[in-house]
């Protein structure tokens, strides 16, 4: 640990928790540059999702803005408030779209819809007019995801009759999303790609989006005129076919609040699950499934104390974890020190495998009780 993070980490802030999430903005715009060097003809925007991916979605924005990113999308209102609000020259975009009676809001404050059904086009094309002028958006066409977009039923009678149901917006992509892209051996990837194809030739001409992280690795036949990174962006890998091109963006180090010696029979945590073989050390840890630690981990991982192995026995408790320290030598185990959960020695793919889970859900679950410390920006 370098002595700037352990200054930092000996603030008067970081002192009154139980846990430190350290997240570092220099890998997360280098992570964004790669991305974007990736798809050179396309505008590189960001996904900013989940409050950031759980990182803090103002945060991460200002620095992927400083950093030349222009577009930023959101799943709903509040967050585009948020980011838009820190950042009002910035294209904000609202995966959700307009929610009946958010059409005053969306306009005035000057966010972009992204608009997924006939229903969202007429409201918002209303709007526009009664306002006496043209308002931004994206459409959504699905082409087989059937989440959000268009159906073909839909999209049918927009090709149909474009400019009558176009009429006052001012449209500013046709976008897709891509279902299978994490896996190169799924046909339905390529199928997808015909699909919007075969729309944009019966649509009015736009720009186009349609790859995420993933998609990006496809090639540029994926990359139309904008791409969407999302998960790349913050460190875990988005095309999991190779070895993961991204920079880790993020460390995760819990505060150790007890060390006490155990012997056989001692047992640790609740129902008794760990059994101890040996004399040794077991120390308490500031953090636990409140945290958005996932219970299933009970027993499972290593954490990392002064650069010594401590595995993490018991239970995953509401506020706590447990370690054995017992490999740690005296002089650098100590009440007050940390124990890093996450990082360069255990990364957020691991802690995702070992739980059961992807590395989206490992990061959007970070909790709001981290004390968050932004390094590099």
């Amino acid at each position: 640990m370098t002595s700037d993070l352990t200054g930092l980490l000996n603030s008067p802030e970081a002192a009154r928790v139980g846990a430190v999430l350290v997240i570092d903005l220099a890998a997360l715009v280098a992570n964004w540059r790669a991305m974007a060097a990736r798809a050179p003809g396309a505008e590189c925007a960001a996904v900013v999702k989940a409050n950031g991916y759980g990182l803090g979605d103002v945060a991460v924005a200002s620095a992927l803005w400083q950093a030349g990113a222009r577009s930023f999308f959101v799943a709903d209102i509040e967050a585009g408030v948020r980011v838009k609000t820190a950042l009002p020259q910035s294209r904000t975009l609202v995966l959700h779209g307009v929610p009946a009676g958010t059409e005053l809001e969306l306009s005035a404050r000057g966010l972009v819809p992204v608009l997924s059904s006939l229903c969202e086009i007429e409201r918002w094309g209303a709007h526009a007019r009664k306002l006496g002028r043209k308002l931004p958006a994206f459409i959504h066409i699905d082409t087989g995801m059937n989440r959000l977009g268009l159906p073909p039923t839909e999209l049918d009678r927009l090709c149909n009759d474009p400019t009558g149901l176009l009429d006052g917006i001012d449209l500013q992509a046709w976008m897709s999303h891509l279902a299978c892209a994490d896996d190169p051996s799924n046909p339905f990837t390529a199928e997808q790609l015909r699909r919007v194809r075969a729309a944009l030739a019966r649509l009015p001409k736009a720009p186009v989006s349609l790859s995420n992280s993933a998609g990006i690795f496809h090639g540029p036949d994926y990359h139309f005129d904008l791409v969407r990174p999302g998960i790349g962006l913050y460190g875990p890998n988005p095309a999991p076919w190779a070895p993961n091109p991204m920079r880790p963006v993020i460390r995760l180090l819990a505060r150790i609040l007890q060390i006490r010696d155990v012997t056989p029979p001692d047992t640790v945590g609740y129902d008794a699950t760990h059994r101890v073989a040996a004399p040794g050390k077991v120390a308490a840890l500031g953090m636990g499934y409140a945290d958005g630690y996932p219970w299933s981990l009970a027993g499972k991982g290593v954490a990392m104390v002064a650069g010594h192995a401590a595995p993490l026995i018991g239970r995953v408790s509401m506020d706590l974890l447990t370690a054995d320290v017992t490999g740690v030598p005296d002089g650098l185990l100590q009440v007050g020190g940390w124990a890093e959960i996450i990082g360069p020695h255990r990364d957020v793919d691991q802690v995702a495998k070992e739980a059961g889970t992807i590395g989206y859900e490992v990061l959007t679950r970070l909790g709001s009780r981290y004390h968050r410390l932004y390094i590099n920006g």
